[in-house]
Order: C-alpha cells, then sequence, then structure tokens
C-alpha cells in the first residue's frame, strides 16, 4: 500500500527565526541556507508575515516586502511560500480597518505570498470573515485557524479549549460560509494534549470535505510536539510544519529529522524528503547562523510552560527584552502570574496578540503589585475591543480595567471600531507620508499603519539594526576590559567635591577639591525637592510636561516603553517641575530619578 504523502511545511525563516532570535536573522546572512533548503527538496516555507513583519524594520533595518521579493526570487516561481496574518490585525497588533486589511492581502500576493495563514487569538469568527473574504479576493489560497491549547491547572473549567468547543467554533465557521482552502489547528504554546489532538482533528476530518487539508502547528516548549504531531497524522491530518536544527526544537517546532525518524516505518510520507539532504541543508544553516546568539532558553523544553502558558515564538523575544531592561532575573515571577491573567481575562489563546497582552499584564503585576497597573493590550482586550473572548472575563476585572484606563466596555466588532476610527484611514497615513516628505506608495502606507514611528523612521534611513552576535559581544566585553581607567577625576561624595586619582595598583587617594565658581546643575544633575522616579527599566517615550510647569500629585509626566507596552509615570507630588532629568529616547533604569518637584 503507497504511503500517505505528508505535506511539510519548513518554518525555519519565519517561525524558528521569531522563535529562537525574536524574528532578528538579517536576508544576507541566511539566505544560503533558503537555497539549500530548496535543493534538500522543501516545497512549503513560511517566510513572512507574524511579529517577523514588524520585527525587520524595528530590529534589522530590512524592508520585509523586498526581503520577501528576494526569498521568492531565490526558491523560484512554483514554491508555495506562506505567510502569518492575525484576522483583522493582519500583522500589526492593533485593528486594521477594512481598506487596511485589504491592502495587507493585495500586497502580500504582490511580493512573492502564496498562502495566508489566517487566525484570530480570541476564535472570534467575526474576525476571520473580511479577512478571509480579502485574502481570497486577492488570489490567494486561505488556510483557516483554530487556535488550541490546554489550559493552566489553575484556570476553572468555562467550557472552552476543550475538543467539544472546537467542534462547535469550526461549525460556526460552516455556518458562516468562509471561503478557505485548508484548515490549520495552531497551537503556539505546545501545550495541547496529544490525545486532545487526536480527537480534535478526528473531529475535523468527518466535518470538513476530504479535498480541504488539515495540518497542525506547534511548538516544543512544552515537550510533546513529536507526540502532538503524530497524533495529528494518526486521526488524518494532511500536513505539520517542522524547522530545522539549529532553529528547532526547544521554543520553536519540532525537528525535520526528528519527524522523519519519528515516522520511520510508517504508512506516512514526509515530503519525499530524505535524510542526507536534510543534513546537508541544516550543515549550511548552521554556518550561516553560527555567529548568532542563541538565549539557553531558546533550546530549552520547560516544563514549566502547561502552568503559565507561554508560547515559544514570544518567548524569547520577551526575554530578550527582559535581558535589555536588566530584568531578567524576574522571568520566573511572571511565568507564576500567566495562568491567573489567562483566567482573569477570559481564556483567549495564548498567541500574538493575546499572548502578549498576558505577558504584559503578568509583568505589570510582578513589578506593579497584582493589578495595581494595566497593560493597555490586556485592558482593551477584556473590554471587548480586539473582539469577543470565549469565556466572560472577570466582572472585577473588567471594572478595575474601565476604571484605570477610563474606556467603556463594547459590544462592537474589533472591525466596526476600526472603520469608524479616523487614524486608522489610508488618509492618515498618507498624510503622514506626506508631512515626512516620504513617497506616498502603497507599500510604504502599509509600513507606516504597522509600524508607526519605527516605520517613518526606517522610510527617512534612520533605521537602526539591533541583533546579538557572539563576535560583537565578545568585542564589547574585550573593549571593556581594555579601557585604562588611570587617572585624575573629580567625584560628589554627600553633595562634597573631590579630587580623585587613579593608579595602577587600584588604590583611590581623594583631596578635597579646589574650590569652583558656582555655576546652574547640569540638566542630568538631581536637585533638592521630591524625586519622581522611574518604577521600571526602558525607554522615555514621551516627556508631557516642561521645567517649570506646575502640577499636581497624580498628574502623568512621562510616559516610557518597556515590554512592548506604555508605562505611566505620574507625580507623587503637587508643585513645580525644578528640572528634567531625562530626554526622549533615553535608557533608565528603575529607580532612576526622571524629574524633581519643588
Amino acid at each position: 500500500m503507497a504511503k500517505k504523502l505528508i505535506d511539510v511545511m519548513d518554518t525555519t525563516f519565519r517561525d524558528g527565526f521569531q522563535s529562537v532570535f525574536g524574528g532578528r536573522v538579517l536576508l544576507e546572512d541566511f539566505l544560503p541556507a533558503v537555497s539549500a533548503a530548496r535543493e534538500a527538496g522543501i516545497t512549503h516555507f513560511e517566510f513572512g508575515g507574524g511579529a517577523r513583519f514588524q520585527s525587520l524594520f524595528f530590529y534589522l533595518n530590512e524592508n520585509a516586502f523586498e526581503t520577501m521579493d528576494t526569498f521568492r526570487e531565490t526558491v523560484g516561481p512554483t514554491v508555495n511560500l506562506q505567510t502569518l496574518s492575525r484576522g483583522v490585525n493582519t500583522v500589526m497588533l492593533e485593528t486594521a480597518n477594512s481598506d487596511l486589511i485589504n491592502l495587507h492581502a493585495k500586497l502580500f500576493k504582490k511580493h512573492g505570498t502564496t498562502t495566508i495563514r489566517n487566525f484570530d487569538a480570541l476564535n472570534d469568527i467575526e474576525n476571520l470573515k473580511y479577512s478571509g473574504k480579502c485574502i481570497v479576493e486577492n488570489g490567494l489560497q486561505h488556510e483557516l485557524v483554530v487556535t488550541i491549547m490546554d489550559l493552566p491547572p489553575s484556570c476553572k473549567d468555562q467550557g472552552v479549549h476543550t475538543v467539544e468547543y472546537y467542534e462547535k467554533l469550526l461549525r460556526e465557521i460552516l455556518n458562516a460560509n468562509i471561503e478557505f482552502h485548508s484548515l490549520c489547528f495552531k497551537d503556539a504554546t505546545g501545550t495541547a494534549h496529544p490525545n486532545k489532538v487526536y480527537e480534535i482533528v478526528k473531529m475535523a476530518r468527518k466535518l470538513i470535505p476530504e479535498h480541504i487539508h488539515i495540518r497542525l502547528h506547534t511548538h516544543q516548549t512544552a515537550g510533546v510536539s513529536v507526540s502532538q504531531n503524530l497524533a495529528a497524522l494518526t486521526a488524518g491530518a494532511d500536513g505539520i510544519d517542522l524547522a530545522c536544527y539549529p532553529v528547532s526544537g526547544g521554543t520553536s517546532q519540532p525537528d525535520i529529522l526528528t519527524l522523519l525518524h519519528a515516522t520511520k516505518g510508517s504508512n506516512y510520507d514526509l515530503g519525499g524528503l530524505e535524510i542526507k539532504k536534510i543534513l546537508e541543508y541544516q550543515k549550511v544553516l548552521q554556518e550561516c547562523l553560527q555567529d548568532y546568539f542563541i538565549p539557553p532558553e531558546a533550546r530549552s523544553v520547560m516544563p514549566i510552560i502547561p502552568f503559565s502558558p507561554m508560547p515559544g515564538g514570544a518567548l524569547t523575544a520577551n526575554t530578550q527584552m527582559m535581558r535589555d531592561n536588566g530584568t531578567l532575573d524576574k522571568f520566573d515571577a511572571v511565568i507564576k502570574e500567566m495562568g491567573e491573567v489567562v483566567q482573569k481575562g477570559g481564556y483567549g489563546t495564548s498567541v500574538t496578540p493575546v499572548s502578549q497582552f498576558y505577558w504584559q499584564q503578568a509583568y505589570a503585576n510582578v513589578m506593579f503589585g497584582r493589578w495595581n497597573q494595566i497593560a493597555p493590550g490586556y485592558g482593551k482586550m477584556v473590554l471587548g475591543y480586539f473582539g469577543k473572548t470565549p469565556a466572560k472575563p472577570d466582572p472585577k476585572i473588567v471594572e478595575l480595567v474601565s476604571k484605570q484606563l477610563n474606556l467603556e466596555p463594547t459590544t462592537k466588532t474589533a472591525l466596526e471600531l476600526a472603520n469608524s476610527d479616523p487614524t486608522k484611514s489610508l488618509a492618515h497615513f498618507e498624510k503622514i507620508l506626506e508631512v515626512n516628505d516620504i513617497e506616498k506608495s502603497e507599500e510604504n502606507i502599509f509600513i507606516v499603519a504597522a509600524c508607526g514611528d519605527k516605520g517613518i523612521k526606517f522610510l527617512k534611513g534612520e533605521g537602526e539594526v539591533n541583533i546579538r552576535k557572539n563576535s560583537t559581544m565578545q568585542k564589547n566585553q574585550t573593549t571593556t576590559q581594555n579601557v585604562s581607567i588611570e587617572g585624575e577625576y573629580t567625584v560628589i561624595i554627600d553633595g562634597k567635591e573631590h579630587d580623585m586619582q587613579l593608579i595602577k595598583k587600584g588604590n583611590i587617594k581623594t583631596t578635597p577639591a579646589a574650590a569652583k565658581p558656582a555655576s546652574k546643575p547640569a540638566q542630568n544633575t538631581p536637585q533638592s525637592g521630591n524625586q519622581v522616579k522611574s518604577q521600571i527599566s526602558g525607554n522615555i517615550f514621551k516627556i508631557l510636561k516642561n521645567e517649570g510647569d506646575a502640577v499636581n500629585e497624580g498628574e502623568l509626566l512621562f510616559i516610557l516603553e518597556a515590554m512592548k507596552m506604555e508605562i505611566e509615570v505620574t507625580s507623587n507630588f503637587s508643585g513645580t517641575i525644578k528640572s528634567i532629568l531625562k530626554n526622549e529616547g533615553d535608557a533608565v533604569n528603575e529607580g532612576d530619578t526622571l524629574a524633581i518637584i519643588g
């Protein structure tokens, strides 16, 4: 009997990069591996979309559309190139309006995409209807997604994320007449029990036409992804997502070689892939990525993940930001908070953007005290601004959120809200381009809509590269170690100046400094008065007051940017601002003085 041919999508260059490096891999560094993958027989790639759309503009100073073009040129015209889209959010964290959703599909088709995988983290089919329609009408294959996971053990049963819940959802999708060409069950956390995966796929195979492919997407983070894939194949799945080492396993998808081994002697043919050729591809990929710093957590299976749950595609991006902010020591505490945040928020699936909302709220609970500060994305989700959550959020949290954000709950669809918002219109983004003297092409409109100020910075040629390579990190360490610190300095101790001489043996001699004429304190020198301190490490996003302004206790002074969220800093005092010690864009540490109130 002939073996069943299973379609393997190689996620290495999208989800693999996202799960291991937070998407921060330069095109010129990995392009040889794309050719090697094609030579190894790969005919289906995930090559863009999701978080790796914005990350190219944010961290790599690369144009995502141009990267997609180059990828298509490299693999040829017949290969199935797939991207990831978040329903009415497309590749943004905010809901787009109808024109932008259609523009997303149009541009991704133009720049080489064959298939768009279309999901909604809340499994709200209202968020899938119009986005799916645009995908189909622009001549793309529509892969409809049902997002799945297991609930943390601490969560109470609300009749969600069960086989029965997914069956009800799939029937609603079919009754809504949403056109789709394939169906994916997406487990971003890798937590769905293999037996549940089997039952879900078996249920779906009975409900949908035989010609529509069913596939499973999962991550190895919780340690059961191989069992999940085997369960899905046994139940009748037609495709699975795999990656190539060193961006496989851990927070990423299971490895191609691992599944070739796991299906050895079975009735499944994984796309005709051969071990010898995959090993050659793997060798090239390793050479391409050998200088990139791989976070240790990216290579790990974390048994704690089913208790959190934290998706692999977001975990390393968040831990890298915690490294940048000097708060990585809080990781375990944030993970511990996730269960309650999921439960009180209405049980949306932990996948972008909802997973990021969960993470931000858990992070805020750890840094500021439990529920003392509401992360804006989490708050808007609880109030209904991203769609209908699978279960009703905790009413006490809804009340708290509404009060803190000064925002009423809504029953309107996310698309209705976006279409009524003039700041999400094409005309709005065209005006931004005009003001900044940037060409008003459709690509530029979409870049600004998706990336905001960072998109403008990129289009003006002011983008920056922020990646972690071992050679660069070692060079910086060496440079720091070799810097000579011998010499004479003036230091301030208890408000008094002293001359200091640092000599080879490290002895420090201080003598009272010579009298100096009084001078106006420098901008960053604290003065006497009440100090407004930063509650968290991050960057100064906006300064809302000036020196000399009168302020009241509780009045907003600064907005910080940390962990992809905006943190408000208010005054604990009433008075006059004597000095502002930081500038917009400055990095700050927890406890740094930002302003003096007299």
